[in-house]
């Protein structure tokens, strides 16, 4: 064999060799192109594509390669994407793939086709015209889900070497990661793109929220944008009516609505909004025909035949329901998974734009009633907002008084007037440490000192927040709210539920405090007023007295003078001298119980008094029947209050008859005395029918009658009590639910305390 015979055989067979070795190259080259690709950039997957197909058409001699993308969702081939290599005289499109050719069969069966295997499947046409004669077609597939197919055409009759198909399958691997990474880009690149939008929809719902005065143009406006991005016919939002329980619309919106369905709706499983409430999970039906729901649909509007639905719940702080929010459209099958998401997002804004009108109505009315309702309304009030607010089945409200807390108002289990020590206590504790105070189960909690009361509410957990009107104040009181052992009744607190309580918490400590200093104006207005009467009264009985005992203390000189000069006649006449004798003891007996009714018109000269004393002498003048008990406690260690004895001993007095006779004569009087601050209060409690509430104030007025009354004698009697608590720089209040009793409490200053004049 010649030399070059030899070289020549050397060559052919390295040839292939390095055909390989450059091919080899290529992957690495490709593998750094797939790497560099980034979401939406189209010309680096047509590049990396392109180097793909080149690099297949390389291997393989005179061969030629086609790449065709295919869309797994719509089961087609996507002749938008198609890259051709090496010899072809094919235009584009010429060989889109044929739906009964190699490439379906080999992405319906997910498997290599090889012309010469196939005898029931030809060269595509327009390959066979410019010269293809064998042909192999790989799908290119990745988890199982196809995305495309390469083809490579061979221009002679020969079947494919195996190392051939070998390093083919190299190419199709990574023609197939090729377009699975920029499908997953692109889907990334589309999932930003729609995130964005939909942050830059929250944050327009938020601007909404801010901007919008009213809830019903917020819930408009929100609905509208609901329309917008899911191209919805309609929608509608039906919020909770705490009276009634029902579902009751608050807006509407969408085009052409003829008969908008606005009526109540029961929280059930009898309507799609009823039954979202009811479950509180969103809905999506695609045909409300369907057997399923057409049995509980109630249509938006009963003019516009609707397809599909759209509902999400509206749900507060703790799984509160707030209301539904429906959408609804002509279309079957109208809205996505996403638009369910946004829609929930557009729900929980929705939500936030309710909690704060609700909050901010509540603060509105809470103001206003500081300014024109009584203390004990405001905290009647701002005990049921506390409940409406934080969805809490009870709650109550406590005043400081002294070492103890007063329960001022409750709205379930607790009775108004009930104390408990500010020490060792779950409310005191919040007093005490000047922040909330948490019991998982007030139940067994020992700081919790009605355990029997929990029992009978179901009450399992409690939150107390001390009442102060500034962070630097001392509290005032508390206000503590409950939770039942249950699914809708148990107590779950969220940031934005300590913050709304802690709104309620210092409102209250404002009624408190405003509550004192009305109290302390009233009291200074009255003693003011008091003085003022009392002065100009004196004034008069001055002078009536002075010309009474004118003309009354002439009537004893005058009978003098009778009996000396007609002694004779009078000692004859017995008739005579007996009636004279009378007219004389009666003026004097007239002058003296006229100065005796006048004393209490005279300027009270204050002195320290001790209470116990009084309320000694007022019961020894007080005709108290065998059938009423009487109990007296907590006097002996009073100090000296700032009065007059005697006129404090009248008070006693009348409030005991008042007392006995709205008993009727049977039943229990309890006197207590107990030290606040630099006050003594002391009350007079009897087990009688009560005053009703809307009396309280009406009964210490002058020309009050009570003939009609159930307590018995008012009228006078109290105005003249008030009248003289108010000469004390006093108070006095009632206590009655006007039907289980009557608890008078007075308010005396401590003797040596500040603001007390000597004389009134």
């Amino acid at each position: 064999m010649s030399t070059l015979t030899v070289l020549a055989s050397q060559h052919s067979e390295m040839e292939p060799i390095s055909r390989h070795l450059e091919a080899l190259a290529r992957l690495n080259e490709i593998g750094a192109a797939i790497n560099s690709i980034s979401a939406g950039d189209v010309a680096s997957v047509g590049e990396t594509l392109h180097l793909i197909a080149d690099s297949a058409s390389e291997v393989i001699l005179g061969a030629s390669a086609v790449i065709y993308g295919f869309d797994a969702e719509s089961r087609d081939f996507d002749t938008g994407l198609r890259v051709a290599s090496g010899r072809s005289d094919v235009s584009f499109l010429e060989d889109e793939p044929r739906q009964q050719g190699m490439g379906r069969r080999a992405i319906d069966e997910q498997r290599r086709v090889l012309s010469y295997e196939e005898s029931d499947l030809a060269v595509h046409e327009a390959r066979a015209r410019v010269g293809a004669l064998v042909v192999v077609c790989y799908p290119l597939i990745v988890s199982e889900q196809p995305v495309g197919v390469l083809y490579l055409y061979l221009h002679e009759e020969r079947k494919f070497a195996a190392l051939e198909l070998l390093m083919l399958e190299n190419f199709v691997n990574l023609a197939a990661i090729t377009l699975f990474h920029a499908a997953r880009l692109e889907a990334v690149k589309r999932d930003l793109e729609r995130k964005e939008a939909e942050l830059a929809r929250l944050r327009r719902a938020d601007v909404l929220i801010s901007s919008r005065p009213r809830l019903e143009e917020t819930l408009e406006a929100i609905l509208q944008m609901a329309l917008e991005v899911t191209d919805a016919r309609y929608g509608i939002f039906r919020l909770v009516d705490r009276a009634t329980g029902l579902l009751v619309t608050r807006a509407i919106a969408g085009e052409d609505l003829g008969q908008p369905a606005v009526e109540a709706l029961p929280i059930n499983t009898t309507s799609v909004t009823g039954w979202v409430a009811k479950k509180r999970i969103p809905l999506r039906i695609a045909d409300v025909h369907t057997d399923r729901w057409s049995r509980i649909y109630y249509p938006l509007d009963h003019v516009l035949a609707m397809r599909s639905e759209l509902a999400v719940p509206l749900l507060g702080s703790g799984g509160r329901l707030e209301g539904v929010i429906n959408l609804e459209s002509q279309r079957v099958g109208a809205f996505s998974e996403e638009d369910s998401l946004l829609l929930q997002s557009l729900a929980t804004q929705a939500v936030i734009a309710i909690q704060e009108v609700r909050l901010l109505d509540a603060l509105q009315e809470v103001a206003e009633r500081l300014l024109s309702d009584s203390a004990q309304q405001v905290f009647d009030r701002l005990v049921d907002l506390t409940c409406d607010l934080l969805d809490a089945p009870a709650s109550a409200l406590w005043t400081l008084e002294g070492e103890e807390l007063l329960l001022r108002s409750a709205s379930g289990g607790y009775r108004r007037g009930v104390r408990v020590p500010l020490a060792q206590s779950l409310t005191g504790a919040a007093v005490l440490s000047h922040s909330f105070v948490y019991s998982d189960d007030v139940r067994s909690d020992p700081r919790f000192r009605h355990p029997e009361l929990a029992a009978e509410q179901g009450w399992l957990q409690a939150l107390v927040v001390p009442l102060a009107a500034s962070q630097e104040g001392d509290p005032v009181g508390a206000l503590s709210v409950y939770g039942v052992d249950s699914e809708t009744g148990r107590l779950v607190i969220s940031d934005w539920d300590r913050k709304v309580l802690m709104f309620i918490a210092h409102h209250a400590a404002l009624a408190v405090q405003n509550a004192e200093r009305q109290q302390a104006l009233r009291r200074a207005q009255e003693q003011h007023a008091a003085a003022e009467t009392f002065a100009a009264v004196g004034d008069i009985a001055a002078n009536l007295l002075h010309r009474l005992n004118n003309k009354i203390g002439a009537i004893p000189v005058r009978v003098e003078g009778i009996q000396d000069k007609c002694r004779a006649s009078l000692e004859s006449d017995a008739y005579l001298a007996h009636n004279l004798a009378e007219i004389e003891r009666s003026a004097i007996e007239a002058m003296e119980a006229l100065s005796d009714s006048l004393f209490y018109l005279r300027p009270i000269q204050l002195s320290p008094v001790d209470v116990a004393i009084s309320v000694e002498q007022a019961i020894a003048a007080v005709d108290v029947p065998e059938t009423i008990t009487l109990h007296v406690s907590g006097l002996s260690d009073l100090p000296d209050v700032m009065a007059g004895s005697q006129r404090l001993a009248l008070v006693i007095v009348n409030l005991l008859e008042n007392a006995i006779t709205a008993m009727m004569g049977t039943g229990k009087i309890d006197i207590e005395g107990c030290r606040q601050n630099g006050w003594v209060e002391i009350s007079v409690t009897d087990t009688g029918p009560g005053i009703d509430p809307s009396q309280h104030e009406r009964i210490f007025e002058f020309n009050y009658s009570g003939a009609s009354a159930s307590s018995g004698k008012l009228g006078f009697g109290l105005w003249w009590v008030k009248t003289l608590i108010a000469r004390f720089a006093g108070s006095i209040t009632v206590e009655s639910d006007g039907s289980h009793g009557t608890t008078f409490r007075l308010n005396l200053p401590i003797a040596g305390s500040d603001g007390v004049q000597s004389t009134t």
